[in-house]
C-alpha cells in the first residue's frame, strides 16, 4: 500500500506538471483534526482547472494514479443531473488499498465549495487566487442547538411515522417497514441523540455521517441500546427493535426537553406507544382496528 507521502507526491506532482491545473485542495476526513486516522481514509482531492472538457474527453490521464480495481463516474449517472462543464469526478479504488476521490472543478465552482466547507485545505495555488481560509476544522458539521419548534417537529415526525411501521408490519410488508424505519424514523432518533451529545459538549462536536461517531460521547449502555435498534427481517424481531427505539427516543426526548427548557408532548408519545402495542396484538384477520 502506497504511503501517504507517496500519494501526496503523486497528486501534487500531477498538478504541478499539468498547466491546465491551477490549484489543488483537499477535504474529508484527512483534513479533519478530530477524525481518527485509519487505513480506509480516502483522498478527497479537487483540481481547480481552466476547463473540464479536455479532462473528460480523454480519461487516460487518470491511469497515472495507479492500478484500479474498480471505479465510478458519478457525474455520468442520469439519476443525478450535473453541470459537467463546472465539475466532474472520478472515484477510484486502487489495487494497493488506497482510494482517491478526484474532481476537476472550475474556479467559480471551487470558490463556492471552499467557502461552504471549513474542512478544506489548500494544497497548491499557482496563481495566488484562492482565499486564505482558517485552519481546517469540522465546525461547519457540529451539532447545532435546536429551537423549540425543531424539537417538537423531530418528535412528531418520529411518532407519526411509526403509524406506517405498525400497519406495514400487520400487512407483512417488510421492505416498506425497513425503509420507513431507516429512512424516516431512525434519522429522528439520531438527531435527538445528537442534541443530547450537543448538550454534553456545549454543541462543539460532530457526530459523523449517520451518527457513526456517537459512541465517543454516549455511554456504553446507550450506544449498545442504539445498536440493538437495528434488526433482520423477522417480524417479531422488528417489533422488538421498534420497542427499543421508542424507549430510547422517549427517554432522550425527556432529557433534552428538560435540559433545554422545552415542552415535550408526552401525550403524543404515550398514545403512539399504546397504538403500536395494540396493532402488534391485532389478529391477522381483523376487520377493524378497534
Amino acid at each position: 500500500m502506497r504511503t501517504e507521502k507517496e500519494m501526496y507526491d503523486l497528486i501534487l506532482g500531477t498538478a504541478q506538471a499539468d498547466d491546465r491545473i491551477r490549484g489543488v485542495y483537499m477535504g474529508g476526513s484527512r483534513t479533519n483534526p478530530n477524525a481518527v486516522p485509519d487505513l480506509f481514509q480516502d483522498y478527497d482531492v479537487v483540481y481547480i482547472v481552466k476547463e473540464t472538457k479536455s479532462f473528460i474527453n480523454d480519461t487516460s490521464w487518470i491511469d497515472r494514479f495507479g492500478d484500479r480495481l474498480f471505479m465510478q463516474y458519478p457525474d455520468e449517472n442520469p439519476a443525478y443531473p450535473h453541470k459537467k462543464d463546472e465539475s466532474y469526478g472520478w472515484l477510484m479504488q486502487f489495487s494497493d488499498g488506497n482510494r482517491l476521490d478526484l474532481h476537476v472543478m472550475t474556479l467559480d465552482c471551487a470558490l463556492k465549495d471552499i467557502s461552504a466547507d471549513r474542512l478544506c485545505r489548500i494544497l497548491m495555488d499557482k496563481d495566488y487566487i484562492l482565499p486564505v481560509i482558517p485552519e481546517s476544522s469540522d465546525q461547519s458539521h457540529w451539532v447545532k442547538r435546536p429551537s423549540q419548534t425543531e424539537f417538537l417537529c423531530t418528535c412528531n415526525e418520529f411518532w407519526w411515522c411509526l403509524d406506517n411501521v405498525a400497519k406495514g408490519l400487520w400487512r407483512n410488508e417488510i421492505p416498506y417497514v425497513q425503509d420507513m424505519i431507516n429512512y424516516h424514523i431512525r434519522p429522528q432518533l439520531v438527531t435527538l441523540l445528537s442534541w443530547k451529545i450537543g448538550i454534553a459538549t456545549g454543541f462543539s462536536c460532530s457526530i459523523g455521517k449517520a451518527g457513526k461517531d456517537m459512541y465517543r460521547w454516549l455511554s456504553h449502555g446507550e450506544w449498545e441500546r442504539f445498536l440493538k435498534t437495528y434488526t433482520d427481517a423477522e417480524t417479531e424481531h422488528i417489533w422488538k427493535a421498534v420497542e427499543k427505539m421508542c424507549n430510547l427516543f422517549h427517554e432522550t426526548a425527556g432529557f433534552v426537553s428538560k435540559e433545554l427548557g422545552f415542552l415535550y408532548d408526552m401525550t403524543e408519545a404515550s398514545n403512539c406507544m399504546e397504538y403500536l402495542e395494540h396493532v402488534r396484538t391485532l389478529p391477522s384477520d381483523a376487520k377493524q382496528v378497534y
